[in-house]
């Protein structure tokens, strides 16, 4: 048996993607950095790139396609189970939602030969960079000639039941984003947050729906030697509410 050289090309071109993708995120470390917002090329107007995110429907977090204003099968079902009158259906419903989660195009102080990454973070860091921007006396913190750095403070966890901490403080002074004309390239050149987070289609979406509501049927390879006893106890009274919603799948989204 010959070694298919062609499936190993493609996989070390996977791997060599996904190590790009890693490179191209901000992710704060222990103690201060500073960085700079800077504009996002593909859409010069608004820098901040709200996405919608499932966490919870497959193995990986997929982005969903509401983000660009396309359809979304888990959103269709989830809208359907909160319209069915029962509590744990609307519960359910608002569970498998996606999540927004904004990302701004950056470069990192001291690293600006890596170019531009994407820096990620929920609602309060959000509203608080929005409202420093509605303030007259910063104006806009991401113009390339007249903006300001931002100081980033990450605090980890300290415990169970702890959660980590970012704390943000803008300069008062404004400065260009550089005078370096390689780093100048480099913000023109950023790649598109697509890029990092590839739009899945409607079937992958709805075949990934399907396969968490029916986690017995998404391993069949791994199945077919543990039916004989899966059987025998899939015939007990107790049902999981997961196994609920996917019967409820059939009669709602299919309707």
């Amino acid at each position: 048996m010959s070694l298919d050289l062609d499936a190993i090309k493609a996989k070390l071109n996977q791997l060599n993607t996904t190590s790009d993708r890693k490179n191209n995120y901000f992710r704060p470390e222990p103690g201060k950095q500073r960085v700079r917002i800077v504009p996002y090329v593909h859409r010069k107007e608004n820098p901040f790139l709200e996405m919608y995110f499932h966490y919870d429907i497959a193995k990986r977090t997929m982005l969903s396609p509401v983000t660009f204003g396309n359809a979304d099968p888990v959103v269709e079902f989830a809208e359907k189970l909160k319209k069915t009158g029962d509590k744990d259906d609307w519960l359910m419903g608002r569970k498998i939602e996606p999540k927004m989660r904004t990302y701004v195009p950056v470069i990192v102080r001291g690293k600006e030969s890596e170019g531009v990454k994407f820096w990620g973070f929920g609602k309060t860091i959000y509203s608080e960079l929005l409202s420093i921007i509605a303030d007259p006396d910063y104006g806009d913190i991401t113009d390339l000639m007249n903006g300001r750095d931002i100081d980033v403070e990450f605090t980890p966890s300290e415990g169970p039941g702890q959660y980590p901490k970012t704390a943000i403080r803008v300069k008062p002074n404004t400065s260009p984003a550089t005078e370096d004309k390689a780093i100048a390239k480099s913000i023109l050149d950023q790649p598109q947050i697509t890029d990092l987070f590839p739009e899945p289609t409607y079937e992958e979406l709805e075949t990934a729906l399907q396969e968490w509501m029916n986690p017995e049927n998404a391993d069949s390879d791994t199945t077919s030697t543990q039916n004989s006893t899966t059987t025998n106890t899939s015939t007990t009274e107790t049902v999981t509410k997961k196994t609920d919603v996917a019967e409820a799948f059939n009669d709602l989204f299919n309707d």
